[in-house]
């Protein structure tokens, strides 16, 4: 059995749109470049054609690939705030040694774990010390560079 994909509503959204853009765009552009290609003469010896069928092959993989973690989608539910950290929660949180220099990110699955966008994965090192946290609570976490203790400031 295929392991669960853990997304947000707009996670999946967004997933769903690139699916509809390889299907019924690129497909049709892959196949118009491939049709060209053809025309070119001796298969064989045609680089144009083997690049379009290399670009469709990844497209193709590409749509089984979101096929398949669309299948197995579980969206995060809106737990309410009830001021935990859990999946699809924001918080904000800073290291002990600074209290003033408050990182903020959401807690997403691995599917949309995005640092620079600010969502961490709940399978990240900190997203996982984090989970089930509440404001004030301290927390050591063990990071490639060494144990650092948080405190959570806010969770919304």
């Amino acid at each position: 059995m295929a392991e669960e994909v853990i997304l947000t509503k707009e996670g999946k959204e967004e997933l769903e749109k690139r699916l509809e853009f390889l299907k019924f765009e690129k497909r049709k552009e892959i196949t118009e470049r491939i049709k060209i290609a053809r025309e070119f003469g001796d298969l064989s010896e045609n680089a144009e054609y083997d690049a379009a069928k290399n670009e469709q092959a990844m497209i193709e993989g590409e749509i089984l690939e979101i096929e398949n973690k669309l299948k197995y989608a579980v969206i995060i539910k809106e737990e309410g705030k009830n001021g935990i950290v859990s999946l699809g929660s924001k918080v904000d949180f800073a290291e002990t040694a600074t209290p003033n220099d408050v990182s903020t990110y959401e807690i997403v699955g691995t599917t949309e774990a995005d640092v620079e966008a600010g969502r961490i994965s709940n399978e990240s090192p900190i997203g996982n010390a984090l989970l089930g946290r509440k404001k004030g609570d301290k927390v050591s976490v063990q990071t490639p560079s060494g144990i650092i203790e948080l405190i959570v400031k806010k969770v919304y």
